[in-house]
């Protein structure tokens, strides 16, 4: 999962940044004006990973993996005439977007529009990736037109046309100014678009930094706005409180967080809910010699999941042996477990669950 954290400059992304990767970056009130990415890949925190090892005390244990990258801040109007390439590469690439703005007051570092309005700001990168996509979209309409007028075989002129007619669905929607995520489009046009790199057709995670603030009143209006838009989500949290508990040592910060009565950290949700926004869940394999975490999409069957280890096991598949996570929890033992009756063979149609326990039988 390859997640790009965008904004405005000045609006404490670099902050959120450290908070996710524990990294160290220079936090500053200026924009250098260079282009700059920083990206960093991290665990995901999933206590039932670290339950499952310290029951198989295996050699090694394996979380899923995220990867964030710090893009350099979208300025008002950057989109006009198009994205340059390294940036509009760079956000292409990603599976979602990690949103971070400002929601939070601090005379030492100017707000790049003079005031701090959250809905603003996030109406102005908004109106910068739609301009970018529509820039993108008219370009292949225009493409496609000239490619239909020279004419071509049957096939490729049959898959053009339903291509034209898709991006102009896609021009009608952008002219409303809403984001392509909003669509209903089908797997096959999902497939047809994954290589034009349209920044508003990604997931988006707002994440809201309040300083000091409430958490609870920054919200307030916002949420308003994620609830109108599909694969929308929006989180707030105190970044510089959070950048610094990343920096403590593990047993520190647990003891921080303790002391204030707080679960977890707060990077733990945005993390959850990147997963949800993306259709993600984790299933798990088990034994002495390892204790991994696997990322697929969610609905995905067996074989699938098989394939995500190893193409050789989805490739002889025959059976997947499931026990479900809880039911492992409460066995003890992999031997009581089985005593119980509680693995269960599944063909290559089983739709793993969320916490699912895979072994995958297989020959080749």
């Amino acid at each position: 999962m390859h997640i790009s954290i965008i904004g405005l400059p000045n609006s404490s992304k670099t902050t959120i940044f450290n908070a996710l990767t524990r990294a160290n970056l220079e936090t500053t009130s200026y924009s250098s004006g260079v282009f700059e990415v920083h990206t960093a890949t991290i665990d995901v925190p999933d206590a039932r990973v670290d339950r499952l090892s310290g029951m198989f005390h295996p050699r090694k244990t394996i979380y899923a993996q995220v990867t964030y990258t710090d893009v350099a801040g979208l300025a008002k109007g950057i989109s006009e005439g198009g994205l340059s390439g390294p940036l509009l590469n760079t956000i292409s690439q990603s599976d979602a977007l990690l949103h971070v703005v400002r929601a939070f007051d601090d005379p030492d570092v100017p707000h790049v529009e003079g005031t701090v309005e959250p809905l603003r700001d996030i109406d102005i990168i908004d109106g910068e990736l739609l301009l970018s996509d529509l820039i993108q979209v008219e370009r292949r309409i225009e493409r496609l037109e000239a490619q239909l007028k020279k004419g071509a075989d049957k096939q490729v002129r049959a898959a053009n046309e339903v291509e034209l007619e898709l991006f102009r669905h896609l021009h009608a929607h952008l002219e409303t100014s809403a984001p392509l995520r909003d669509l209903d489009l089908d797997p096959a046009e999902l497939k047809m678009l994954r290589n034009y790199g349209l920044l508003s057709l990604k997931p988006l995670l707002i994440v809201l930094n309040v300083g000091d603030g409430s958490a609870e009143d920054a919200l307030a209006r916002p949420a308003g706005y994620a609830g109108g838009h599909q694969h929308t989500s929006i989180a707030a949290l105190q970044g510089r409180l959070e950048m610094e508990l990343a920096q403590m040592p593990p047993e520190e910060a647990a003891e921080f967080l303790a002391g204030y009565g707080i679960e977890e950290p707060g990077l733990n949700r945005v993390v959850r809910l990147s997963y949800s926004l993306l259709g993600l869940q984790s299933f798990f394999t088990v034994g002495e010699d390892e204790v991994r975490a696997w990322t697929i999409p969610v609905g995905a069957n067996a074989v699938e999941a098989a394939g995500v280890i190893h193409t050789d096991l989805a490739r002889g598949f025959i059976r997947a042996e499931v026990i479900a996570y809880d039911a492992m929890i409460a066995s003890g033992t992999m031997a009581v477990a089985r005593q119980k009756g509680l693995l269960r063979l599944e063909g290559k149609d089983y739709i793993v669950q969320d916490g699912d326990i895979l072994n995958i039988r297989f020959n080749i």
